[in-house]
C-alpha cells in the first residue's frame, strides 16, 4: 500500500513506488499535472504493451532513491532526447524526462505501489499518437485525444 500524507491538512499528497526488485524507489509529492497516455510505436516497444502510461509531475516534486541507470532515446520524429531512469538490477523503467519540455518528470503509472488513485475523475488524461495505436486499443469515448504529440 502507498504512503499518503492524509494526516496534515494542506500538505501535499505523497505516493510511492518502485523496479519489481525493489532496489530503486521514488517518491512523488502532490497531484500529476496530468497523466499522459502515449501510443507511439516507441512507448509501445518500451513498454512491452499498446501504450505507456506516464504521471507528469514538476522535476522538484519527485525523488529517486537507489542505485539507477539511464538511457538516452533520441525521437524518430523531433530528435530530441527522452532520458529514461531505470533500475540497474532489474532493468525496470521507472520514469523519464525530456529535453522537449524540461522541469518535469514523468512517472511509469503502473510502477506506483498502488497506482488506483490515478482516474480521469480527478486528473487530466491526454492520449497522444493515436496514429499509430493498435487497433484493439481505444481511448474512452470524450477524452482529449491527439494524432500525434499535443505540443505538436
Amino acid at each position: 500500500m502507498p504512503e499518503v500524507n492524509t494526516g496534515d491538512a494542506g500538505a501535499p499528497e505523497r505516493h510511492e513506488g518502485g523496479c519489481v526488485c525493489g532496489l530503486l524507489r521514488y517518491t512523488v509529492h502532490g497531484e500529476p499535472t496530468r497523466i499522459t497516455v502515449c501510443h507511439c510505436t516507441w512507448c509501445q516497444r518500451r513498454t512491452g504493451s499498446a501504450f505507456g502510461v506516464a504521471a507528469v509531475f514538476a522535476s522538484d516534486r519527485h525523488q529517486l532513491r537507489g542505485p539507477y541507470r539511464t538511457y538516452r532515446h533520441r525521437s524518430d520524429e523531433s530528435r530530441r532526447w527522452l532520458d529514461l531512469a531505470f533500475c540497474p538490477n532489474c532493468g525496470t523503467n521507472v520514469g523519464f524526462t525530456l529535453e522537449w519540455v524540461p522541469g518535469i518528470f514523468a512517472v511509469d503509472a503502473g510502477t506506483f505501489d498502488d497506482p488506483s488513485w490515478i482516474n480521469a475523475d480527478d486528473h487530466p488524461f491526454r492520449y497522444i499518437y493515436l496514429s499509430s495505436a493498435q487497433t484493439w486499443s481505444k481511448p474512452p469515448d470524450g477524452s482529449e485525444c491527439h494524432a500525434r504529440h499535443f505540443r505538436v
